[in-house]
């Protein structure tokens, strides 16, 4: 057996042709989907990079796993304790431990999976705790501002050498749809003569000019404009004064989409090379979407609605699953499990996702009643995703004066731009209730002992605002939103 996961950071299903987009971002990737299966509503658990990831590797939420931030306590995962065995649950249980051996140490025959990760992930996060069960890993060293041709140049390598062996999973993680857009000046302009979203108009543009937060449009990354980023990346916008500002968002983001799509073509043309590529497994994914202006979040991924934690999911398995296209809910944990199962192997009790291995053979579509998913790193968030609806609860709204409470029926209005909670007071308590006994059951065995979040807000909020919101009240005061500043000051206490 042998698989080939394809991880594109920061990738968004609706920005490809394959979920619908009008732009061609992905014609590579939309070619393979016409003979695998299409999943619609896969959600990381956990967003955004260091969290997800975490939850992939261990099969849990964050929390259970401890991460659900970028920086403090929540940003490592729990350890063992007094308890702990000569090999650590993080590396019994994680999933290419469970892929290689069953969780077994030294059960080596030539049926174990070699496992492979091709990334910067651990490097750019110190989360080292991503090698736990990998055979082998490659660094590209560029703390995830590489571009996928140094990727594919490593996997390349590999598989030249080991692709024809039986038995390997192979991880390989492309960073260009993440901010700083970095695709080369090389790379042209290929959707200049594009439109734009058509959800997104000049109204919804000077809506967010009078707006606030990081990564909003007058401060597209980060607390304010900086020149320095903008010189080294010129497809990364500082601000959005008009649509021509805006644009630059877009198009930098797509370019990043379809620089990786130009490698996955590659990836698969090189298994057909080898001539294996009839009998290797392929999954095309990501660890969390990216926020295009909702919420007024340009071009980063702060929250735990349907933007940033909805990716893309594309499986092939020869024999098994070929074609379709999946609407039931599954978060991502699930497919690994998934994974797992059909590859024979055990998933650990312990872990949170549920395989639906035997749906899929079945040629049923059956998933979860509904995903609660968490955020922590820029706002303090969790989310319920149910029938059409998002029940969003905000303890910490990384300075953008979000409402506590936010109701949007994402079928109907996918950019979520229309609040419900004031019109659909039943679906708000559904909401509520959902998210209230989820965390109830959850809390029975929680990390360190209490819910993650209540840790994040102790230790002064999500990591990338801490300390942050003096100096940003001055420039919004600089800047003609005295009045925001007062809010801002008012809800923080500052």
């Amino acid at each position: 057996m042998r698989i080939l996961y394809v991880d594109i950071d920061t990738l968004r299903p609706d920005h490809l042709g394959c979920y619908g987009y009008h732009r061609q971002t992905s014609p590579n990737i939309d070619t393979f989907a016409k003979t695998a299966a299409v999943f619609e509503n896969v959600h990381a658990s956990d967003v955004p990079c260091l969290p997800s990831r975490t939850a992939l590797l261990t099969g849990r939420f964050g929390i259970h796993n401890g991460v659900v931030n970028h920086g403090g306590t929540d940003a490592d995962p729990v350890i063992d304790g007094a308890g702990r065995e000569f090999w650590s649950r993080l590396q019994l249980e994680s999933f290419p431990s469970q892929l290689a051996n069953g969780g077994a140490p030294f059960r080596l025959n030539q049926d174990n999976m070699r496992t492979v990760s091709i990334s910067s992930f651990a490097q750019r996060h110190s989360a080292f705790h991503w090698y736990a069960g990998f055979d082998e890993a490659y660094n590209v060293g560029k703390f995830g501002l590489e571009t996928a041709d140094e990727v594919y140049a490593i996997a390349e390598d590999w598989l030249t050498r080991n692709g024809s062996k039986d038995n390997w999973f192979l991880h390989v993680h492309m960073w260009d749809p993440h901010t700083p857009y970095r695709t080369p000046k090389a790379f042209g302009e290929p959707f200049a003569d594009e439109p734009l979203p058509k959800w997104y108009t000049e109204e919804v543009r000077a809506q967010h000019w009078d707006g606030c937060g990081p990564h909003s449009a007058r401060e597209c990354y980060g607390f304010a404009p900086n020149p320095a980023m903008a010189s080294m990346f010129p497809h990364q916008p500082q601000e959005a004064p008009d649509l021509v500002g805006a644009r630059s968002m877009f198009d930098g983001y797509d370019n990043g989409v379809l620089m990786a799509d130009r490698y996955v073509g590659r990836l698969l043309n090189l298994l057909a090379d080898i001539r294996v590529d009839q009998e290797t497994v392929v999954v095309v994914s990501s660890d969390h979407g990216e926020n295009l202006g909702e919420m007024n979040v340009y071009g980063d991924h702060q929250t735990a609605d349907q933007i940033t934690t909805r990716i893309p999911m594309i499986m092939k398995w020869p024999g098994v699953v070929e074609s379709g296209r999946y609407a039931a809910k599954h978060y991502h944990i699930d497919v690994f499990a998934t994974l797992l199962e059909l590859a024979d192997k055990t998933v650990p009790s312990s872990w949170d996702g549920q395989s639906f291995a035997e749906s899929l053979r079945q040629g049923n579509d059956v998933g979860r009643e509904e995903l609660v998913v968490s955020q922590a790193a820029w706002s303090c968030q969790r989310g319920v995703r149910f029938d059409n609806y998002l029940y969003l609860r905000t303890r910490h709204d990384a300075y953008h004066l979000w409402a506590d409470e936010m109701l949007f029926d994402v079928v109907a209005d996918p950019h979520q731009q229309t609040n419900l909670m004031d019109v659909q007071p039943l679906a708000l308590q559904l909401g509520r209730d959902k998210l209230d006994s989820w965390r109830a059951a959850m809390l029975v065995d929680a990390a360190r002992g209490r819910d993650p979040h209540d840790n994040v807000m102790a230790e002064g909020g999500p990591y990338h605002v801490r300390g942050k919101l003096e100096p940003y009240l001055e420039r919004l005061r600089q800047t003609e939103r005295g009045a925001l500043a007062d809010r801002l000051a008012e809800k923080y206490s500052v």
